[in-house]
């Protein structure tokens, strides 16, 4: 058929024929190939035929399939054009632009299309989600509290504004929304937001149940008897293999795996940031897999293929986490450890590596999976960080008469409840300051106001510049005592506190997020820095904050960092108590489990 005729049939017909046309001709000449198709019936119908802001939207489609990035923009553009509220092309309009980077481009795209209340919320969460991304967090809470207020009962977004509010230490963090209850937000939050908020192992048990429901039951890929290997083939998969914490605490460990008896391998399923720690930590695997680019079902078949016979998850349910390849079994013995400090009740995990604090034996029956006991303390940590030559308090801008009160945790760890307890050692404590790491300025402005509402006065709070981390270890010893947070306890940061001789005061609770930093006193021998109730926790503060004798045998039982070194520091150690623990669980023909 010529041209000139196939164009003068197209153009006859209608929208829903043209779509038959184009799922029957997707290999055709080139010039009859599906974009050609939208081309050529939007040139030959008239400017007003029904549904032409579809075939657009299509024709967009198509060419973005192709590579077509300028043509497929200016298809939705067209489609909007002639359908202002076309959700779905603005959604996609607005997702080209943030691929190439054009951020401010794709939320004024999302903003000016006009929708009714029911679709609205969409194009809100869409904004809320790239403003979140963004950093700019006092707009992306204002877009999801938008978009709650139109429809309530969203999870995704109630999981995110909840966990904004968090991070920018926005009080009350549950903050009223008609049509919801403070139950239905509970029930649609996030794992990390809940183990802030609350030192109950059920609470998180409860989310960890609704949240993997999702999945249904994946087919289960590993032998259940194990395998026979020489040597025991373990891999650790996490997204954080860049400079995050847990590369922090996990390098020196991958380094040191004996390797006459274990095979190490790496799944890497998170951002290069090209750091030096990221190159440290997959140079210390025998083997490394990039499986950030693969489905669930690819990564895991991979594992199945390389026959694990153990494999850590280092994330549980944290961000970047991809528990669909955990729930597809792709190794017989299967772990969690370190990334998500509480209970995890997936089927398809077998156990948790913990200690006797974090998980004592009367709470272990709310804790999931099967705590896999260490003999001291559950942490990994690297011996072997950098640290920078200690600056002047002066030059961070720290008076050098007072005494120094600090946390450097998470702004989303600093309840309100925490916050109170440390203006309550403020006022007791005249003498003191607080020194603070708060990224953002939402959470240093509400910090700043909760404090003047309690008649402290704003210089008395002293926020912390960036830093890099040999910087920021460097720094750790010009404070006098570290304040922990709770119910979400600090991990990272109080190692690192107690590694540079900062003695810490902690509140314990019942969970293992609130009993972190008292494992590692315990550990590093300064046990009376733990206390059970956020009374005692003030009243030990302020006893050390105004008591020069009590605070400096407090301190000298640190000796400098000497005390962390012995113990938590001590992975000639550490590593080999592991390792005897993975050979007892680890699964072989003829072995129970």
């Amino acid at each position: 058929m010529e041209e000139k005729a196939f164009r003068y049939l197209i153009g006859r017909l209608d929208f829903n024929n043209l779509l038959n046309l184009v799922d029957a001709v997707r290999e055709p000449a080139p010039w009859m190939g599906p974009a050609s198709l939208y081309r050529l019936w939007l040139d030959e119908v008239p400017a007003d035929a029904h549904l032409r802001h579809a075939a657009y939207f299509n024709l967009g489609v198509e060419l973005a399939n192709i590579g077509d990035t300028a043509g497929a923009e200016a298809s939705y553009n067209a489609a909007l054009a002639l359908k202002s509220d076309f959700l779905i092309a603005a959604i996609n309009l607005g997702l080209m632009a943030e691929q190439q980077g054009r951020n401010d481009d794709a939320l004024e795209t999302w903003r000016r299309c006009i929708q009714a209340d029911d679709m609205r919320t969409t194009l809100l969460n869409q904004r809320g989600r790239l403003l979140e991304r963004l950093g700019r967090f006092e707009e992306a809470e204002r877009e999801l509290y938008r978009s709650l207020l139109t429809v309530p009962k969203q999870s995704d977004a109630i999981s995110h504004w909840l966990h904004l509010r968090l991070k920018m230490c926005a009080y009350p963090a549950f903050l009223p929304v008609p049509g919801l209850t403070k139950d239905d937000i509970v029930a649609s939050a996030g794992g990390l937001s809940l183990m802030s908020l609350f030192d109950e192992n059920a609470v998180v048990n409860r989310w960890v149940e609704r949240w993997s429901a999702r999945f249904g039951t994946p087919q289960r890929l590993a032998p259940a008897e194990g395998y026979d290997h020489e040597k025991v083939r373990i891999g650790y998969l996490s997204s954080d293999y860049n400079l995050h914490p847990v590369s922090m605490l996990m390098v020196e460990l991958i380094e040191k795996h004996d390797r006459a008896r274990f095979e190490v391998y790496g799944y890497d399923m998170g951002l290069d940031d090209n750091s030096y720690l990221r190159h440290r930590i997959l140079g210390a695997f025998d083997k490394w897999f990039r499986v950030a680019e693969m489905s669930d079902d690819q990564a895991a078949q991979l594992m199945r293929e390389h026959e694990l016979d153990i494999l850590v998850d280092l994330n549980g349910l944290t961000d970047g986490s991809r528990p669909g390849i955990v729930r597809r079994k792709p190794a017989p013995v299967q772990i969690t450890y370190l990334g998500f400090v509480g209970s995890l009740p997936i089927p398809e995990l077998d156990y948790a590596i913990v200690d006797d604090f974090v998980v004592p034996q009367d709470l272990a029956g709310d804790f999931h999976p099967k705590p896999l006991y260490m003999p001291g303390c559950y942490q990994s940590n690297d011996s072997k960080a950098p640290v920078d030559p200690s600056p002047s308090r002066e030059s961070v801008g720290l008076p050098a008469d007072k005494f120094v009160y600090t946390c450097f945790s998470n702004t989303y760890k600093i309840t309100e409840e925490i916050f109170e307890a440390w203006m309550r050692i403020l006022g007791q404590a005249e003498n003191s300051v607080l020194w603070l790491l708060a990224r953002t300025p939402w959470a240093r402005q509400n910090m700043l106001d909760r404090a003047a509402a309690r008649g402290i006065a704003p210089e008395r709070l002293i926020f912390a510049g960036p830093a890099s981390p040999a910087q920021y270890l460097a720094r750790l010893p010009l404070a006098d005592l570290f304040l922990d947070t709770h119910p979400y306890n600090s991990g990272t940061t109080a190692s690192d506190a107690l590694r540079m001789g900062l003695p810490l005061v902690t509140y314990s609770g019942k969970t293992f997020a609130s009993r972190m930093a008292g494992s590692l006193l315990r550990t590093v021998g300064l046990a009376g820095g733990i206390t059970t109730s956020v009374d005692d926790y003030v009243a030990l503060a302020v006893k050390l904050g105004r008591d020069p004798d009590a605070y400096k045998a407090f301190r000298d039982t640190l000796a400098g960092g000497e005390a962390w070194r012995r113990a938590l520091g001590d992975m000639d150690r550490f590593v080999p108590e592991l390792e005897e623990r993975l050979l007892a669980v680890r699964l072989t023909p003829g072995k129970a489990g």
